[in-house]
């Protein structure tokens, strides 16, 4: 079982290492992490697929460490593991070019060099024998990103007092919360703010006591109704849009949705991966919600976890809250948005839509501005 006190995976700084096969990835993360986590071996091509491994650091922090394929691996298979280790670098802070000092790789160099511009990732270079600790020294120098603001920033202070709807249906984990709710929560207690959680159908009593009401998306037709108007009321979707994404893109998003057409096509993007059920929120609900809204017949595809490929004929993209997604990450996947002129949405948004609530009111007042 994972350490309790662990940072989530999507709150540490992704190092991700690179370079051919044989050049010396696997020996250096050993080295980097002073364990032995990847297979070391003079076979070309040990590393297959992505190992990854959550770690503190000492002059780091929470990291999370990533062995890759090597970049000129052949092939069928070979192409493959290379689009893998590509698709790795996109959910990187930092990355390690590393090679063996002998080898001819300016063309490979050259070609991901231009990658992690394009994605703004910082580069560092080691080559086979130079010092490690050094290398360890310069990185935690590095300054990654500006801090990410609190879920709760500007919307709860000392004292408040907050409720949190967690509704326990055939999504809920068995024995524990969603992480989502579990981050809030924890916030809420660190702020020095009374928490208070609840189920929709206990929502009884005098509720305009509290400063703040956060519900999970799904059940936002159910809870809405029981607020008084006074009372803000807000989803945790949207709490992590505010957090790790771009509200004002979501909110142009929002509005493309009565523009689709029949058989446009829409791509459903989860951070994360689990058991689907009959009532899956990404592949029944948000479909359900979408068509309502649209009043279409629509097509959709999925992607789930680091998976993110925006094919040409998508109209719509709908990312859930990112929970298990670094927020460099989330910003990545506006940003592809964007640039190929695709509106993307948060799941919160479009949920809260087709429950006929303004999406305006669950807004934080910084994000109306």
């Amino acid at each position: 079982m994972a350490d309790l006190n662990s940072t989530p995976k999507a709150g540490r700084v992704h190092i991700g290492f690179f370079g051919l096969r044989n050049a010396g990835k696997s020996t250096l993360l050993n080295a980097f992490s002073s364990q032995d986590i990847a297979i070391v071996s003079d076979v070309a091509g040990t590393t297959t697929d992505p190992v990854s491994k959550a770690m503190e650091i000492s002059q780091l922090g929470a990291c999370m460490l990533i062995d890759t394929a090597g970049l000129d691996d052949i092939g069928v298979l070979g192409l493959k593991r290379v689009k893998k280790t590509l698709s790795v670098l996109s959910t990187c802070d930092i990355a390690v070019w590393v090679e063996d000092g002998f080898s001819d790789a300016s063309g490979y160099e050259e070609r991901f060099m231009k990658e992690c511009s394009r994605l703004n990732v910082k580069v560092f270079r080691y080559r086979r024998g130079d010092d490690v600790e050094k290398l360890k020294k310069d990185i935690a120098e590095c300054k990654i990103e500006d801090e990410i603001p609190g879920l709760l920033d500007g919307l709860v202070k000392k004292g408040d007092r907050v409720l949190f709807v967690c509704p326990i249906d055939q999504s809920a984990p068995k024995g524990r919360l969603i992480l989502p709710q579990v981050q809030a929560i924890r916030e809420c207690l660190d702020i020095g703010a009374i928490a208070e959680v609840r189920q929709p159908f206990s929502l009884q009593g005098d509720l305009g006591v509290f400063d703040l009401v956060v519900t999970d998306s799904q059940a936002f037709a159910e809870v809405a109704p029981k607020i008084p108007p006074q009372v803000r009321l807000t989803g945790f979707s949207v709490l992590f849009a505010r957090q790790k994404g771009d509200l004002a893109a979501y909110v142009r998003g929002l509005e493309r949705i009565g523009e689709l057409k029949d058989n446009d096509k829409v791509l459903i993007a989860e951070g994360c991966t689990h058991r689907r059920h009959c009532q899956d929120i990404g592949t029944v609900k948000i479909p359900r919600a979408l068509e309502k809204l649209s009043g279409k017949k629509l097509q959709f595809v999925f992607s789930s976890g680091g998976d993110f490929n925006v094919e040409s004929d998508v109209s719509l993209i709908v990312q859930c809250g990112g929970c298990m997604l670094s927020r460099r990450e989330v910003l990545r996947r506006i940003a592809l948005s964007n640039s190929v002129d695709v509106p993307i949405v948060n799941y919160g948004m479009v949920l809260a839509a087709a429950a006929g609530i303004s999406v305006e009111s669950l807004l934080p007042s910084d994000a109306k501005e």
